[in-house]
């Protein structure tokens, strides 16, 4: 039986206006090809950098995030390697002493807390993008220069489910600071994960691990890291030897395709870089950036179970994204702390599944917080059920109409009255003698059908926990 030794690395593409070392615009998503380029970027002779303040300081907010230590000196280094999408053939990067390290997040895997270390967190340049079409092969130098973070974990993750969390945590932090937008589809969060086996009950790091690449998304991170394991574990179950190279995971095929041998520190010919200063950052810079920081979702987490009672589960999904943990509390604070687990209700429930069918983000939703909080008051009041309630949500997500408006336009309020009830009740028992014979004879789960034969002629109207009542007075006094 083998332990997987897992650590990951993650670029991230920072939320900056103007890329690291030069003043072009930050944006290769949308712009044309090599529209926002110069000479510094394309590395051309002479052109010299000029750091980006504000790179720097999205930084050391997610390094203090990340429960890093922030060293008063951090300097920068060149990377050295040819790549077709690398102008200067080499990359400014970080190597001994790095913006942040030495700290440590949490995840919870199966109701256990897991802390995973951070390595180093460090600022480094992004390089362009190779585009390949009708058998030629292009390059997009708009990305190129870039401010990437790259935060390298401790190897202390030792399940797919348990890397995928973490990336998870990763990315609910990084939007919660606005340091990045995390998006992976559009490379703004890229994960490589670093795999190893080990026998169970070894504390030894394996001599070699795999590195994985091209992981854009959560699920092709556990997808990889799953694969990984059973192909390591065949090879060690024959005796044989885990080479350590450089894997690219293919989507399509599901597997882990050989791309080069795995490169080590030497290889790259680390040396400062000389048309950089080093870079000190007092004690005060930090202090005031530590006050500059959010809630952050874990803190976030814990307030909701306090404040709202909610399961832990529920907190989480819902502070995992800051816009939508403020959405849950703005629709609590107009409809009051009583209604705060309905709400979360509402919201994890039947208000998700009609946004994941539709395909709607959260900032296009057409129900105003003020708008859920009447809905589900309506429901705990009394005036609709839930079965109506939720045709109602259905109406308000589709036009964004009040739900009071939608209430009183199609007449959906709630029967309670027990004489209008009742005639629904002597029709129900009158039109079904079988359901009825059932009851008699000791299957209480038939008046569950009667009543769905009231509120099916009510067209939903009808109060259910009072048909339920009414049903069996009837039932049992004949």
């Amino acid at each position: 039986m083998y332990e997987p030794v897992i650590g990951m690395e993650v670029h991230v593409q920072l939320l900056t206006a103007s890329k690291l070392f030069c003043g072009c615009r930050a944006d290769y998503v949308s712009a044309a090809p090599n529209a926002f380029t110069c000479p510094v970027c394309l590395g051309l002779p002479g052109a010299l950098p000029v750091l980006n303040r504000k790179a720097v300081e999205l930084s050391v907010m997610m390094g203090l995030a990340l429960n890093c230590e922030v060293p008063p000196l951090t300097k920068w280094d060149r990377k050295n390697y040819s790549y077709p999408d690398l102008a200067k053939g080499y990359q400014i990067s970080q190597y001994d002493l790095p913006v942040t390290r030495d700290g440590w997040l949490t995840v919870r895997v199966d109701e256990e807390e897991r802390r995973i270390g951070i390595r180093r967190a460090h600022l480094e340049e992004d390089t362009g993008k190779l585009i390949h079409m009708g058998g030629r092969s292009y390059i997009d130098f708009n990305r190129s220069g870039m401010p990437l973070l790259e935060i390298v974990s401790e190897p202390d993750i030792h399940s797919p489910e348990e890397a995928r969390l973490y990336l998870v945590k990763l990315r609910s932090i990084l939007r919660y600071l606005g340091v990045s937008t995390g998006n992976m589809e559009e490379g703004a969060m890229r994960c490589e994960a670093n795999i190893s086996l080990r026998p169970v009950g070894s504390t030894e790091l394996p001599p070699t691990h795999v590195e994985v690449k091209n992981l854009n998304s959560f699920r092709a991170v556990k997808a990889a890291v799953e694969y990984e394991i059973r192909r390591q574990s065949a090879i060690l179950d024959q005796g044989g030897q885990v080479e350590q190279v450089t894997m690219g995971w293919d989507d399509a095929r599901s597997e882990t395709v050989v791309q080069r041998t795995k490169e080590e520190a030497h290889d790259y010919r680390y040396f400062p870089e000389p048309d950089l200063t080093a870079l000190r950052i007092t004690a005060e810079q930090v202090a005031e950036w530590r006050r500059q920081l959010p809630e952050l979702p874990e803190a976030r987490v814990a307030r909701l179970c306090r404040d709202c009672g909610l399961p832990a589960a529920d907190a989480e999904l819902l502070a995992e994204d800051r816009a939508l943990a403020d959405y849950y509390e703005k629709a609590v604070a107009a409809g009051g702390e009583a209604l705060a687990k309905d709400l979360a209700n509402w919201i994890t429930g039947p208000l998700f599944r009609l946004m994941n069918q539709e395909g709607t983000a959260l900032e296009d939703l057409r129900v105003a917080p003020e708008q859920l909080a009447a809905l589900s008051q309506s429901v705990a009041s009394g005036a609709i059920n839930v079965t109506t309630g939720r045709q109602v949500l259905e109406e308000m997500f589709a036009g964004g109409k009040d739900p009071a408006t939608i209430i009183r336009e199609r007449d959906l309020v709630q029967v309670s009255d027990e004489g209008a009830l009742l005639e629904w009740v002597r029709a129900a028992v009158a039109g079904n003698p079988q359901a009825v014979q059932d009851y008699r004879s000791g299957k209480a789960q038939a008046v569950k059908f009667l009543v769905g034969q009231v509120m099916r002629a009510s067209r939903g109207q009808a109060n259910a926990a009072s048909v339920e009542q009414l049903l069996k007075r009837e039932l049992d006094s004949a």
